[in-house]
């Protein structure tokens, strides 16, 4: 009886996570859709060319998170002082291994583009990305802002 009464306590609980599990994805790909949008209009893609490209540029975006996911894990630590220098060595190390790495798929990505968009438009989608994320920085505190004042 008491687990049945744990288990009845807990599927609400479980559910919210389930829930804002699902909540992130789709805020994920609201963003991806924003920014593949933002990106297809700035570049001003044809149908023929975004074919080519969105497949080149959404395999970069994956091997790029992978690799700031495998960076995080590593660098997953509250204060410095807490590992030893042998420790901070290996972080470092893997680190900059990490970057080697993404200039290694940034590299193939510039590669791979050129075939379908000229240098300029591959400059210009450099800009873009970082003006896409500076965008969405600007919305989310701004949001954050707004949730805050209502809160007061």
């Amino acid at each position: 009886m008491k687990r049945i009464l744990i288990l009845l306590l807990m599927f609400p609980a479980l559910m919210q996570l389930h829930a804002q599990s699902e909540d992130k994805e789709a805020h994920r790909e609201r963003i991806k859709a924003l920014k593949t949008a933002y990106i297809t209009q700035e570049l001003n893609l044809s149908t023929r060319v975004a074919e080519k490209f969105w497949p080149i540029y959404n395999e970069y975006e994956a091997k790029r998170k992978n690799l700031h996911r495998r960076e995080h894990v590593e660098m997953d630590i509250s204060s410095p002082e807490c590992i030893g220098e042998e420790q901070a060595n290996s972080m470092l190390q893997e680190y900059l291994d990490v970057e080697r790495e993404e200039y290694v798929i940034k590299k193939e990505l510039f590669k791979k583009l050129k075939e379908i968009i000229s240098a300029q438009d591959i400059i210009k989608l450099h800009k873009l990305e970082d003006e896409f994320h500076k965008k969405l920085i600007r919305e989310y505190r701004a949001k954050k802002e707004r949730d805050n004042s209502e809160e007061e």
